[in-house]
């Protein structure tokens, strides 16, 4: 849930989130709704997506999928927050996130944080003794699957923010693009091991993963401190 990205350098960070300056109300409030469905679709996605990837995590003893399972209910509360965002933006246009925004942003952001930690000292005793887990190809499937479903809602939710000229929504479908990224990583370390049957790809799947939840936990404290305003943190591609 960000309100603007800073991959392009100073020149984007320092851009305010604009609304669509030609077109009718109506048509406003029909991309707005359009956003607002997208939104419920990443979370229901990512529901869906956390419970297989923990179950079969937890099953085939790959801490990968586990942390990516995990990762996918901390962003169903990132995804709660973007879809008040959307509502709030076709009720009143606002810049500047309101209370619940803050809290969504300061909760996600602890739960990034909890589950780094968890994941590097999972994933580094699992590399002291050697740990294997029993199969990585519920990894393959559901990285496959996610790679697909992220790149859709990537290209809608860009689409929608562009005609809505909304840095906010943008940024969401960045956080959607570095979803995708990390289904990419996953699929690697997944398909690594059932090649190679080395344990500690797995292990370093993990690792991957919890430097993204470090790094989205530092992000959204900063956005809740910053009242939601572009924190120059490296950003996410």
């Amino acid at each position: 849930m960000r309100e603007c990205e800073c991959e392009g350098g100073a020149e984007t960070c320092g851009a305010a989130m604009g609304s669509l300056q030609d077109g009718t109300p109506q048509q406003r409030a029909l991309l707005y709704r359009r956003a607002s469905v997208l939104a419920l679709i990443t979370i229901v996605y990512n529901i869906a997506e956390g419970l297989i990837s923990v179950f079969f995590g937890i099953e085939d003893e790959t801490v990968a999928l586990f942390g990516f399972g995990v990762d996918s209910f901390v962003e169903v509360l990132s995804g709660v927050g973007v879809w008040h965002m959307t509502n709030r933006l076709r009720k009143d246009g606002t810049g500047s996130p309101d209370r619940f925004e803050r809290r969504a942003l300061r909760i996600t952001g602890a739960a990034f944080y909890i589950l780094a930690a968890g994941l590097l000292v999972t994933a580094a005793v699992n590399i002291y003794r050697g740990h294997a887990p029993e199969t990585t190809v519920w990894g393959i499937v559901v990285a496959s699957v996610s790679i697909l479903s992220m790149w859709a809602l990537l290209h809608w939710k860009v689409k929608v923010g562009r005609r809505l000229n909304s840095s906010a929504l943008l940024a969401d479908a960045n956080c959607t693009r570095a979803c995708m990224y990390l289904s990419v990583a996953l699929l690697l370390s997944s398909a690594g091991y059932e090649l190679t049957s080395v344990g500690g790809l797995d292990s370093a799947g993990a690792l991957f993963i919890a430097w993204f939840a470090y790094r989205e936990g530092r992000e959204a404290m900063e956005k809740a401190e910053n009242n939601g305003l572009c924190s120059c943190s490296g950003g996410r591609g």
